[in-house]
């Protein structure tokens, strides 16, 4: 594990200053994002499901190249699978436990080596626990006010009516800060609280282009400078690209020869446009 250390004032992030009674002391382990990052807190169900596991890594796939930072509480669940999909697009992530960050006592314990791989991705672990802290009962919902209170916002990925989950959406209200829900099925148990959070006034979100532009971007197409670099071909495959496509999608939307639109993919992979990662093709 990277060493921890303590904060002084002046380092902590200033968007978890204005929560009322914010941390009197933080403990670091690794690097935090950049001041200007936007962070996003993305939290869900430990017991998830298939649909929630897809659209967890669908949606942060398609924040690749944009920047953003995912924050996550390091628990088994869509928290690991978040900052597993940010680590795969490329993005920073911030684990926040429940416990202090001292290795015998990081919880939960077979998430150490996720916590590893977190630092070595240039990513951090964040507590206001002292390092040798083990986690209890009221550790968690005290934990959950720095995640509700570092970010822009807050992506709810599955929740039931009784889920800790709201309980960070809850303060992420209290915060002023935006709660953004995955919709969920109205046959299912486990979303019924996700739901209940849209009625009311929670931001749906259904694409990685919805995230986007509720982070505020004014939209979610390329980055200038890949305007710059991509020729008119490579703008069409581009455009497609407003969230991560299968290669066989591009080839049917382009209506081409297969080897042609290899050809064309391979080539803008070299430039940098695009990469291909878990059989989807995303932008850079």
């Amino acid at each position: 594990m990277s060493e921890i250390r303590k904060l002084n004032l002046r380092e902590f992030p200033p968007a978890l200053m204005e929560i009322p009674e914010p941390p009197k002391t933080l403990y670091l382990a690794g690097t935090l994002p950049p001041e200007d990052a936007i962070l996003l807190t993305v939290v869900g169900s430990r017991k998830y499901t298939s649909y929630g596991k897809m659209a967890c890594e669908k949606i942060i796939a398609g924040l690749s190249g944009y920047p953003i930072a995912i924050v996550s509480g390091l628990a088994l669940g869509i928290d690991t699978i978040a900052h597993r999909a940010a680590m795969e697009a490329g993005l920073k992530t911030i684990a926040v436990p429940g416990s202090g960050l001292g290795e015998q006592v990081l919880y939960p314990s077979s998430n150490k080596t996720l916590a590893k791989e977190i630092i070595a991705h240039g990513g951090a672990l964040l507590s206001e626990f002292p390092s040798d802290f083990r986690a209890t009962q009221w550790s968690f919902p005290q934990r959950n006010r720095i995640m509700a209170g570092l970010s822009r916002g807050v992506l709810i990925i599955e929740a039931s009516e009784q889920s800790g989950t709201l309980i960070t959406a809850r303060l992420a209200l209290d915060y002023n800060r935006d709660v953004y829900v995955i919709p969920g099925s109205i046959f299912s148990d486990g979303t019924r609280g996700s739901n209940a959070l849209i009625k009311g006034g929670a931001t749906p979100i259904t694409s990685s282009s919805d995230m986007l532009v509720a982070l505020g971007f004014e939209t979610a197409q390329e980055h200038p400078s890949v305007k710059e670099n991509a020729n008119h071909e490579e703008r069409a495959v581009l455009e497609l690209l407003l969230e991560p496509l299968p290669r066989d999608a591009i080839i049917q939307a382009l209506n081409r020869p297969t080897h042609e639109v290899n050809m064309l993919l391979s080539v803008m992979e070299l430039k940098g446009l695009i990469k291909e990662r878990l059989g989807s093709i995303y932008k850079t």
